[in-house]
């Protein structure tokens, strides 16, 4: 599936994200490199796997191998993270935070592409799993590595349009088989 047909796949009810997909596709804040890997990473993140194939096949062929599996990389270890880290926060309890995370993150320093492309990516599938600490500590490291406030923002709206999409199809979904089980 190509980003035009999930466009065409989203009902009149979410015409806004039909249109925000469009528009993201030709954002030019970010490099091509930048934007086809939050896309990705946001859409693995995302969860959905019919938004995951369709921004997959879009945007892959715009990273070469390394990049893609860099953007995967930032979705499954924003996967683990976001909960743990969002735990921590969330609970209240110094204690939790004084101890180790004994969670293997190797990904975040081994991923082989520029370190601001990779935190761009994380903190992208951190936006969409509203992790608070993990947001804070990727949106420094990107404005560190001079990454615009503006470049910022077109990721986490790629990101906030990718999870969109993602829910108008869960939602859709969920009604068929609703409607199936009545049905029977």
């Amino acid at each position: 599936m190509s980003l035009q047909k999930l466009r065409d796949r989203l009902p009149d009810y979410a015409k806004d994200i039909r249109l925000n997909l469009g528009s993201l596709a030709s954002e030019t804040v970010l490099g091509e490199t930048q934007k086809a890997g939050t896309f990705i990473a946001a859409a693995l993140g995302a969860g959905n796997p019919q938004v995951a194939a369709a921004i997959i096949a879009e945007f892959a062929s715009k990273l070469d191998a390394k990049e893609v599996a860099a953007a995967r990389s930032a979705a499954a270890v924003m996967g683990m993270n976001n909960v743990y880290y969002r735990f921590l926060h969330l609970a209240g309890n110094e204690d939790y935070g004084k101890m180790p995370a004994k969670l293997r993150m190797n990904a975040i320093a081994t991923h082989g592409i520029p370190q601001a492309n990779f935190e761009l990516w994380c903190l992208a599938v951190s936006a969409i799993n509203g992790c608070g600490t993990c947001i804070a500590s990727h949106e420094a490291a990107v404005r560190e590595a001079g990454v615009t406030a503006e470049q910022v923002q077109a990721a986490v709206r790629i990101a906030a349009v990718v999870k969109g999409a993602a829910a108008v199809l869960d939602c859709e979904a969920a009604e068929k088989t609703e409607a199936v089980a009545l049905a029977a």
